[in-house]
């Protein structure tokens, strides 16, 4: 029978789109629970500085690395996406449908595809995608985002079902309304919309910490594999 072995501390734990919001707090919260951390982002490599400052200057920070460079992680959080919202189909242009395929789906792919090796000769690996409720639900934007985070849920239960004798797990996280992102800044942006928090029944936007809290439980927990945590503060 397999050792269970659910340790992350002193995993090296890959992010992408860590320059804020999601990305940044799962940083936070795998790095409090001792793992070390590549981290990637877009444009702006400021905020990235500042995090890794930050997490260096913290209790039990020195021992441990941040990198901004490719190697070949433990754990996998493909966290960085793209959701232009547009009204429906006709507003798609055949650019914008590929651009956002190409970021939240094309990209976990390559990812994965490059991290697998590695976890299979470890015999040990996490690898979580950071999807949306349009996944399942179709969302509120146009197609081309339900479409693209669909694939992604379809690939993570494929991958799963796959790799698990190799000791990885593959799960998603599928949030809905999470405030101080850049697609949600705070609840003035969504005033008057369909996702008016007073159409959530916890009467609230999520927090980046609460999507960290899932994704460090599915790293913590190898027994769960394959599957799709609604983090979406009771909409359906």
């Amino acid at each position: 029978m397999p050792q269970v072995d659910n340790e992350i501390k002193g995993r090296l734990a890959l992010i992408t789109g860590a320059s804020g919001g999601i990305g940044a707090g799962c940083a936070r919260d795998l790095w409090a629970h001792g793992a070390s951390l590549a981290l990637t982002y877009f444009r702006n490599h400021q905020p990235v500085d500042d995090l890794a400052a930050e997490l260096l200057g913290s209790e039990g920070g020195g021992g441990r690395k941040i990198t901004v460079h490719r190697s070949g992680p433990d754990i996998l959080v493909s966290n960085a996406g793209y959701g232009k919202r547009l009204p429906g189909i006709l507003d798609v242009s055949l650019e914008e449908f590929d651009y956002t395929l190409s970021v939240n789906l094309r990209a976990s792919f390559l990812l994965t595809k490059l991290s697998i090796p590695h976890m299979e000769a470890r015999g040990w690996g996490r690898v979580v995608f950071v999807s949306s409720i349009a996944a399942q639900g179709g969302g509120i934007n146009a197609c081309h985002y339900a479409a693209s985070k669909a694939g992604l849920t379809g690939m993570m239960r494929n991958l799963a079902a796959k790799h698990a004798r190799s000791g990885i797990t593959v799960n998603d996280v599928a949030p809905a309304m999470i405030g101080e992102t850049g697609m949600i800044p705070d609840e003035k942006s969504v005033e008057g919309t369909p996702g008016d928090v007073r159409n959530i029944p916890v009467g609230r936007l999520g927090t980046p910490q609460e999507c960290a809290n899932v994704v460090t439980m599915l790293c913590r927990t190898g027994y769960l594999t394959g599957q799709s945590i609604l983090l979406s503060g009771g909409l359906k």
